[in-house]
């Protein structure tokens, strides 16, 4: 009987190796079929039933595999490209914007991966590129509440805008609850009642984030002038080059010879010409 537990020893002594953990699962999946008795033949018919009776939880690993895609090819990067031409654009306006979306979406059970397949490498790059494009460099703990109130923003517009689609799984949560406790309701005036009540919810939050990122902006931009560069560059100027700099800041120096044979007469002389040529800069 005990040889039954064989699969569980394996797991154990794969993890205490740190050896592969798939290689482990599996070889523990299929020692564990044999010695239990259900061999192969039933240990693919009961692969292929959980795989049937689960097929949806396929779709979480599918969307991540296309979000790594479109992120390796540039999707956070062209977020942050498009909103940063929005002169109008603020961190906690693109959250309130994408809430407004969700929660209408959500009243026809329509999803967009939540906070993995969605926020993270689109809504999250397009704060990032809002701030930058006010020609700020984004404080970490700024960016770190952002990613807060992004997170919220889908918890909040979901649960209250699901109830709205009459057939889905909250709504139907919601009633049967309420049949529980002696109350009997349709799904369409459960709809109605909920409208206002998501409507509000996500108002409050929405002016919660604009009031939050105001007061952030000010606490971590607020005695802190816009970056140069980026002020030329929104002004249609060109960016500095670190070569023409240096290559300025060596002109302006002054002809000093490390040359022996040149003496130090010569040097005086020439450092001297310098100083006289050179306009005085203001103090």
């Amino acid at each position: 009987m005990l040889i039954k537990l064989l699969g569980v020893l394996i797991v154990i002594l794969g993890f205490a190796l740190k050896l592969d953990s798939i290689l482990i699962i599996v070889l523990a999946m299929i020692v564990t079929a044999l010695t239990g008795g259900l061999g192969l033949d039933g240990l693919l018919e009961t692969l292929g039933q959980s795989f049937v009776a689960n097929r949806s939880m396929g779709i979480f690993i599918v969307t991540m595999l296309v979000v790594g895609t479109l992120e390796r090819n540039g999707l956070r990067e062209s977020a942050a490209r498009l909103i940063a031409k929005v002169k109008s654009a603020t961190a906690g306006r693109v959250i309130s914007t994408y809430a407004v979306m969700r929660v209408i979406f959500a009243a026809f059970n329509v999803g967009f991966g939540g906070v993995a397949g969605f926020v993270r490498p689109v809504i999250m790059p397009m704060a990032y590129g809002a701030i930058k494009a006010k020609g700020y460099e984004p404080d970490p703990e700024h960016y770190e509440a952002i990613k807060g109130h992004a997170a919220g923003s889908e918890n909040v517009t979901w649960f209250f805008g699901q109830v709205l689609f009459v057939g889905g799984s909250g709504a139907l949560l919601v009633q049967s609850t309420l049949r529980d406790l002696g109350y009997t309701v349709e799904l369409l005036d459960l709809a109605r009642v909920e409208i206002p009540v998501a409507i509000f919810a996500t108002l409050t939050y929405i002016v919660y984030t604009l009031i939050a990122d105001n007061a952030m902006m000010k606490k971590y931009y607020g005695a802190q002038a816009a970056r140069p560069a980026m002020a030329a560059a929104s002004a249609g100027g060109a960016l500095p080059q670190p070569e023409y700099q240096e290559a300025k800041e060596v002109a302006d120096e002054p002809m000093v010879s490390t040359d022996p044979a040149i003496t130090s007469d010569e040097n005086k002389e020439n450092a001297l010409e310098s100083d006289v040529t050179e306009p005085k800069k203001e103090a």
